[in-house]
């Protein structure tokens, strides 16, 4: 008997009335906006009602670096937050929503897997609540007013040439990568070049996700840089009277969206920022509503712990001022495997048949990933669990010999099987992360704000990504200087690079040495509140595949969705 799809698992759920979930979150009605039948939007007024309540466990959930295939995160991450009701605890878990643009490409939706789902799962990886059309039209806003004032005689006297504010659409079309605008009669506007990324990269989605009230959403977004003027001054998005109505436009967004796991367990689904160029993780205001609704709270940071917890720690943490119990790192045996150098992994492409026979001396091999990113949570003070999340065609002799390095790495381990026996599955990883979360804990950051931007990038270049140093292009050297000048300094960094390695090269697996860190670019996201080197080529609007997920998805007579993974 074949397993069935996730969408089928989906359909069969039993939903409670989401009305109930929240009920047991504490929420009351006065505090919810019901969204259709299974989905509550949650008003902000929660965070100050609820802050007299015990706090929760805070538990972040990342990884070793990941395969082009991912290793199961957001399932790991749900099917933890429902393993927790199996020993007695209440958990509530908090997710990015899902971009509707791999959604349609390659990687599919973001809900979970198996029986470890965030539900309802079409609803979660469509349009759910409009955020991201919240998102996308405040951006754009934002754009128009910009091309509007150049055309209306440039007051400002903003340099074309110095534009750092594009356009975002929530798709994968490298059509829109660059483009030229304004071409056509005099009256159709300023021909210049420019282009589009993707709505999950905009600095109005990671914004969103770090503001903690309207207020500071509206003071946010006037913070935004859209250009400089001839003389090198920055121009705003106040400079430009655009941050007012794309205020206007994001104040439903910022409220939280609450659905719940197949096992009925509350998950906060709230904001996407991009996870290369932005710090993705899901919204602070959530994580604030959530620290007050249950024993632990279970969030999740994108890609492996060199990055998504390593921004949630330095500008996630910093922004809510939350400090985590506890963090879990997901290893899969085929990562490790690939991380030994071995094998290589194809998204689209049948796994090396040598990598599905049983040698735990490839999982061996692949260890230095393993113990580099136990390493990486153990520099910000705080315990890591490894989560091994198992595959159909893994061994238990390859799931021993994940435990055997992590324990000799001194991090507590677990066997997880909950894609296939949800909550059930995951009751032992919930265990350890119960008793790492008692641990005392030492907090810290990586470095201070009065840090230079430079001390800050190969702070995390040496510490983090384990390279000898970092090489900075001149074009790089000059914008660090000018954000410098323009009093930035203070900001965090955000280091944009590949997710396929610890380093900068996708190719280099486990945990490369030897090397130095190469920044070409430097940019500036001051209304979210960080500066952004780019190392490599980051592509900010993906493309599509040969066989995208587009292709199979479609609607059938009766109305039902079809083909959606």
């Amino acid at each position: 008997m074949s397993f069935p799809s996730d969408l089928e698992i989906a359909r069969n759920a039993q939903l409670k009335p989401i009305e109930d979930v929240a009920g047991e979150m504490g929420l009351g009605a006065h505090l919810l906006e019901p969204y259709g039948r299974d989905v509550l939007k949650i008003r902000l007024e929660a965070i100050d009602e609820l802050a007299d309540r015990p706090r929760a466990k805070y538990v972040v959930v990342s990884a070793i670096t990941p395969t082009p295939l991912g290793e199961g995160k957001t399932t790991t991450t749900v099917g933890l937050g429902q393993a927790f009701r199996h020993i007695g605890k209440r958990a509530t878990v908090a997710i990015r929503q899902p971009s509707m643009g791999p959604t349609f490409g390659i990687k599919g939706g973001a809900a979970g897997g198996g029986y470890s789902q965030v539900v309802p799962m079409e609803t979660l990886n469509l349009h759910l609540t409009g955020d991201f059309h919240a998102v996308t039209e405040a951006h754009n806003m934002l754009s128009a007013l910009l091309d509007n004032h150049l055309y209306q005689g440039n007051e400002l006297g903003i340099d074309q040439h110095s534009i750092t504010w594009r356009r975002v659409l929530d798709v994968n079309d490298r059509a829109l990568r660059n483009i030229v605008v304004g071409l056509g009669s005099k009256g159709d506007g300023v021909p210049r070049q420019t282009g589009f990324d993707i709505t999950a990269a905009s600095e109005v989605m990671a914004i969103f996700a770090l503001a903690r009230s309207v207020r500071e959403l509206r003071e946010r977004l006037g913070r935004i840089v859209v250009g400089y003027t001839g003389a090198g001054k920055p121009v705003t998005a106040e400079d430009i009277g655009g941050a007012g109505a794309m205020a206007v436009i994001m104040r439903d967004a910022l409220r939280p969206n609450l659905l719940q796991t197949l096992e009925n367990t509350p998950v906060l689904v709230h904001a996407g920022p991009f996870g290369n160029i932005a710090h993705g993780n899901s919204s602070v205001v959530a994580d604030l509503i959530g620290i007050r609704a249950g024993d632990f709270l279970i969030t999740e940071a994108g890609f492996g712990a060199d990055m998504g917890a390593e921004r949630f720690f330095n500008i996630k943490c910093r922004a809510s001022g939350l400090r985590p119990d506890a963090a879990v790192v997901v290893a899969t045996v085929r990562a490790l495997k690939a991380h030994s150098g071995r094998f290589t992994i194809v998204a689209g492409k049948p796994l090396p048949e040598q990598l599905l026979v049983e040698n735990p001396d490839d999982v061996h091999a692949g260890a230095a990933n393993l113990r580099k990113q136990i390493d990486n949570i153990r520099l910000h003070g705080v315990s890591p669990v490894v989560a091994i999340n198992a595959f159909p065609d893994d061994h238990p002799s390859e799931h021993a010999a994940i435990r055997e390095i992590a324990e000799a790495a001194g991090a507590r381990a677990a066997v997880c099987t909950h894609f296939a026996d949800g909550g059930a599955g995951a009751t032992e990883l919930a265990e350890a992360v119960a008793e790492a979360a008692e641990e005392p804990t030492d907090f810290r950051f990586l470095y201070p704000d009065e840090a230079s931007l430079r001390e800050k990038i190969e702070t995390i270049a040496t510490k983090v990504y384990g390279a000898d140093g970092v090489d900075y292009s001149p074009a790089a050297a000059r914008e660090l200087d000018r954000y410098e000048r323009n009093g930035f300094g203070t900001l965090p960094v955000c280091i944009a690079k590949t997710h396929l390695s610890i380093s900068s090269d996708p190719t280099l697996k486990g945990a490369p040495t030897g090397w130095r860190l190469p920044v070409r670019e430097v940019r500036a996201s001051v209304g979210a509140g960080f500066i952004y080197p780019i190392c490599g080529d980051m592509r900010t609007m993906p493309g599509l595949g040969t066989n995208p997920a587009a292709h199979r998805i479609d609607l059938a007579a009766n109305g039902e969705i079809v083909g959606l993974s």
